[in-house]
């Protein structure tokens, strides 16, 4: 049963987040392990210790272990007391002080940040509202010096990638399609995606970045879908096996699937305000139907 916007005598809360996922198993809470998610809420239990412990985050991209983001959005509910609970700090009041006062709990020196907290518009649903989510895959070939300060961030790969291949391939995968061979199956889940964009660029620096953008993504997509770039760029695969795969609609040894950390979640693109319960209802029924 999915999170649906609770009575009115909440208050919907839209949170701005960062993080480092070199040290988290991922977004959602797991037993025992470390999460965003749970991170997260464990600062809100703390804050909201005599208001009814932590509420929960409802994101609108659930990242694996190893990836990171500037760009995620998570909403929460909070009751009056809660809300009432977030004392003026440095010009700041109700929920738009609650990024500061989670930020203040973590500290300075943490991989998870509120970049900024807001009363959301009505209808906004962090998930179901939203229209497309963009990432950034980063990757050093072997033309340029590998650069230790951000192995955790980019990938480092032991063979000149022909960009010019990785880009033919990659536009080869647009538009509307059973993405099926580029995902892990979950029970009961559409792997039917509409892929956006996806291009190669080379920064100054010589590294190659990935921009991918889709309606949504399914499992291990987007690292399915660079590791097959790599294998094109290497000379190991035609840029003409992309579609060929695509169109098996079944999962493949023929490349690897990329490594987490070189994966960030840069952006999620929402419709305007009055439009924004009208897609949260479109999205529902849309899954429901899956």
């Amino acid at each position: 049963m999915e999170q649906e916007q609770p009575e009115h005598e909440t208050t919907r809360v839209r949170l701005e987040i960062a993080y480092d996922g070199t040290n988290f198993l991922g977004w959602g809470i797991q037993p025992n392990l470390r999460t965003v998610q749970g991170t997260i809420e464990a600062a809100m239990g703390v804050l909201f210790t005599k208001y009814g412990g932590a509420p929960r985050l409802t994101v609108a991209g659930r990242t694996d272990a190893g990836v990171h983001a500037t760009g995620q959005v998570a909403h929460v509910d909070l009751t009056p007391d809660q809300l009432g609970a977030l004392n003026v700090r440095r010009g700041r009041s109700g929920a738009d002080s609650l990024a500061y006062r989670l930020n203040g709990i973590a500290g300075l020196s943490s991989d998870v940040v509120m970049l900024g907290s807001s009363v959301a518009a009505p209808g906004f649903d962090a998930r179901f509202s939203a229209t497309w989510r963009r990432y950034n895959y980063r990757v050093e070939d072997a033309s340029i010096a590998r650069n230790p300060l951000v192995r955790n961030h980019t990938l480092s790969y032991p063979a000149v990638l022909d960009i010019d291949a990785m880009n033919d391939a990659a536009g080869s995968l647009l538009g509307l399609h059973d993405f099926a061979t580029y995902c892990r199956p979950r029970e009961h889940a559409t792997t039917i995606r509409t892929l956006e964009h996806f291009r190669w660029t080379r920064d100054a620096a010589g590294v190659l970045n990935a921009e991918v953008r889709a309606d949504a993504f399914c499992h291990g997509m987007v690292r399915s879908m660079v590791g097959l770039s790599l294998f094109v760029g290497e000379g190991k695969l035609s840029p003409t096996d992309a579609v060929l795969l695509l169109d098996a609609r079944e999962r493949t040894s023929e490349f690897k699937v990329a490594p987490a950390r070189g994966l960030t979640l840069v952006e999620i693109g929402y419709p305007p305000d009055d439009e924004l319960a009208a897609r949260a209802a479109l999205t529902r029924q849309r899954r429901d139907q899956s």
